[in-house]
């Protein structure tokens, strides 16, 4: 058993700034997700009305698409670690105005209606939007180049096992406990998240011409971007899955009207794609993509798309969990890969800019493609989208791949 952990894939883990990364990228999610099941629980506790919920993600999605790419400016002149601790401050604060709103939700929502929430979710949207390009730019200073594959690795299993963890604990918190503990744990999840970062250890990062203006500094990382292919085409190879292929908004409706298994049922399916991903994550630990990468990339969306159409097709609960198993253990491999191509390619003072345009790709993608099932579903009927969705995320790497040749013959191992 040692000696299994002394290995390769566990060479990252063994640097403490990296391990402190890790706990805080989990603390972090884990008390946002747990956050956003709360809140959507709450919201409609108060109003009984659907709309409310359909404005969470509106609320959220458009200052954290807004602040980005200013963010990612910032990001490249100034102290990463201290630009995440101050964000960080941001998401407590909204935590506490949640805790003090719900002590009395009664009197304070016939006083101030869900306009506190609504506050919260708000600095939440913000927050992400500068903390997530943060994170990636912050990555890139604590672990050596030729650690970068498994850095990406074990941030992706971190990233999805938090994600069952945090909406699973909240939910049951909350049911269990009531609203005050439930809110109390976000709380103390994001006061553990900004503690670690208090003890990370970073040098400065190479900035260089500081004097050109802000906008000036912004084209440039969205000029890079797209010049260089390798990054183009793993952007839109993700962007365009997410966009046509997701059917996760769609799996309540499934859930109910197809399988017919409930609310239990659909937890199971919810949860499916990030066991995939967790155990395909700890598979690339030990077999890291870095051989035929482009090859594998476009394999694995291919993949995801083909399980998107099994899955709409399916009458079977045990066959329909099972591939939204197998459509996340596929975006695991697209995320790693991604994930390294991004530090590979992308200099070091560059690294804020560039990966505040990855996570516009990404944030807009997540909140557009639940608008596009819903839409789709609408216009040509629930198992039709989902099967449409997927044939055009195949469409998609078909084009890319003819039209992104450098993408298409990349080899991670070459570029280390």
């Amino acid at each position: 058993m040692k000696k299994l952990f002394a290995g390769e894939a566990f060479s990252v883990v063994r640097i403490r700034n990296f391990r402190l990364y890790l706990h805080f990228r989990m603390f972090l999610t884990m008390a946002t997700l747990m956050q956003s099941v709360i809140v959507g629980w709450q919201i409609y506790d108060i109003t009984h009305n659907v709309l409310w919920l359909g404005f969470i993600g509106l609320v959220e999605v458009i200052p954290q698409v807004s602040v980005s790419l200013f963010a990612g400016h910032f990001i490249d002149i100034w102290n990463r670690r201290k630009i995440i601790n101050l964000t960080t401050i941001v998401l407590i604060i909204g935590a506490v105005i949640l805790l003090v709103y719900s002590t009395d939700a009664a009197t304070y929502s016939e006083r101030y209606g869900v306009l506190p929430i609504f506050i919260t979710i708000f600095l939440t949207g913000l927050s992400r939007g500068i903390i997530a390009p943060a994170g990636v730019a912050l990555l890139g200073q604590l672990v050596p180049r030729n650690l970068y594959a498994n850095a990406a690795t074990w941030n992706s299993a971190n990233w999805q096992v938090s994600a069952v963890l945090g909406p699973a604990i909240g939910g049951l918190v909350y049911g269990f406990a009531g609203i005050i503990p439930a809110y109390s744990l976000v709380l103390a999840l994001y006061l553990s998240s900004f503690a670690m970062t208090l003890l990370l250890k970073t040098g400065r990062h190479e900035v260089t011409n500081n004097n050109e203006g802000i906008f000036v500094r912004i084209k440039q990382g969205i000029d890079f971007v797209f010049k260089t292919p390798e990054l183009l085409g793993a952007f839109t190879l993700d962007m365009f899955a997410v966009l046509f292929g997701g059917a996760v908004a769609m799996l309540p409706v499934f859930a109910s009207d197809i399988l017919s298994v409930g609310p239990q049922g659909l937890g199971l399916l919810r949860a499916s794609p990030a066991i995939g991903a967790t155990l395909m994550a700890f598979v690339l630990m030990f077999r890291p993509p870095m051989t035929g990468s482009g090859r594998l990339l476009f394999a694995a969306v291919t993949g995801f798309g083909l399980c998107m159409i099994g899955f709409a097709l399916s009458k079977n609960f045990y066959l329909s969990a099972a591939l939204l198993l197998l459509s996340g253990a596929f975006d695991s491999v697209s995320v790693v890969i991604r994930g390294t191509i991004l530090q590979l390619f992308t200099p070091d003072h560059m690294r804020g800019r560039v990966a505040s345009v990855n996570s516009i790709f990404i944030g807009s993608s997540n909140e557009l493609g639940a608008f596009e099932s819903g839409v789709a579903a609408k216009v040509m009927g629930l198992v039709p989208s989902v099967i449409f969705g997927g044939f055009m995320t195949l469409a998609v790497v078909f084009i890319t791949s003819r039209l992104n040749r450098p993408l298409r013959h990349l080899s991670l191992k070459n570029k280390m």
